[in-house]
């Protein structure tokens, strides 16, 4: 009950819906959207309801699509909100899964609009922006050489799918809340990737929905949805040391054999998980604006931990932990090892080399809005030193 009063849509003014107003469970927004998709009822924010101006302006954007410095936000509000949508039927043209696997166009629309409808638009971080933003990633790693003179189309299917659905109807909390707040799917899914779980079986319930792939054998269909599943899973932060062994040991050895569909797909594993948190390698207008949209919605959550008188969880308190530390910690200990061996599996291509050089000067930028926030609190104190209890307050904010 606690979890359905703190997601009222009141809540993000501050205050608490009655009984009546909370009725909606994580999932209902799919099943609504998906019973008017399927009675034929066109979605409000239609993609062809566009200025002609501005359809001129996304598509060529989409000519660049395969480029790093592509801005998800400015091609979000060409498409007017439909950024996931018109960039998977843009991707599954170019690499030509839609002839491959026969699949119906107006099908595969629907579905990509229930998915994207699925997401919460009133996360700040984690919505449909973000998935594009993932997918778009996830596309310039299947064109990397050593990994694109392997794939199958159903590597890149797969690949994309898992992008573009790996967050969907993300609640805008983390696990932990969801197990303290003892919310239905914790226990589901007994407290183990619980939200990556969600996050899998609502895809295969929109793709059974749809019907998307409902002409094809059902061994392969049953296959697509257990791969799926297995990407998807792979992006639970909890499981990164799992995978960067794993990898290390692959790469020290030298045993990937890409022919082979286990390896490849382990490698797309990796892709997505590079893909999910490849934010801080982006340029620093991007990489500034999806580090202030994550921290805002772990302050939201701190907030709520707050109000209702739980611990407040790490990163999530506004007072303690600055944009600045968050993401120095986030990137010395969770982004960089992983993108080093990805540079490492690669051979060291212009787009991880790029990737990397945006990672390093984005570290220092952030180090430098440290140091000023540190000067500032000095400078601040009414006696001129820095007390005992700010200098122990800096020096936690200097180790995240």
């Amino acid at each position: 009950f606690l979890y359905g009063l703190l997601f009222t849509d009141t809540t993000l003014s501050g205050e608490i819906g009655t009984k009546k107003k909370v009725k909606r469970l994580l999932s209902f927004q799919r099943y609504f959207h998906a019973s008017r998709l399927l009675r034929g009822i066109v979605p409000q924010a239609s993609l062809y309801l566009l200025d002609e101006d501005y359809l001129g302006q996304a598509r060529h954007m989409l000519s660049k699509v395969g480029m790093w410095d592509f801005d998800i936000f400015l091609f979000d509000r060409l498409t007017n909100g439909n950024s996931l949508v018109t960039l998977l039927c843009h991707l599954f043209n170019v690499h030509g899964l839609i002839h491959h696997f026969q699949l119906d166009m107006v099908t595969l629309h629907r579905f990509l609009v229930m998915v994207q409808e699925d997401y919460h638009s009133q996360n700040p971080y984690h919505n449909a922006v973000h998935a594009a933003d993932v997918t778009q990633a996830m596309h310039c790693y299947l064109r990397e050489p050593k990994l694109a003179n392997f794939l199958t189309p159903s590597d890149i299917m797969l690949g994309l799918l898992a992008a573009a659905a790996h967050d969907v109807d993300h609640p805008g909390v983390n696990q932990p809340f969801l197990i303290k707040t003892k919310h239905h799917l914790a226990s589901l899914y007994q407290n183990v990737s619980v939200l990556e779980n969600h996050h899998w079986r609502s895809t295969i319930g929109m793709l059974r929905e749809s019907r998307l792939l409902a002409h094809l054998p059902k061994e392969v269909t049953q296959d697509i949805e257990q791969q799926l599943g297995s990407l998807i899973l792979a992006t639970d932060i909890n499981r990164q040391n799992e995978f960067l062994i794993r990898l290390k040991s692959h790469l020290d050895n030298q045993d990937l054999r890409l022919e082979d569909a286990q390896d490849r797909h382990f490698m797309l594993q990796i892709a997505l998980k590079c893909a999910d948190i490849c934010n801080p390698c982006r340029l620093w207008d991007l990489s500034k604006q999806w580090s202030e949209r994550v921290c805002e919605e772990f302050y939201r959550q701190g907030d709520l931990e707050q109000k209702f008188e739980l611990e407040i969880s790490p990163l999530c308190n506004q007072q303690k932990d600055t944009i600045p530390s968050i993401q120095i910690g986030f990137m010395t200990y969770i982004v960089e090892p992983l993108f080093e061996r990805w540079a490492q599996f690669t051979g060291d291509t212009p787009l991880s080399e790029n990737m990397l050089n945006h990672l390093r000067r984005n570290k220092a930028k952030w180090r430098s809005l440290l140091h000023k926030q540190h000067s500032s609190s000095r400078s601040n104190d009414h006696s001129g030193q820095v007390t005992g209890s700010q200098e122990q307050t800096l020096n936690e904010e200097e180790t995240p």
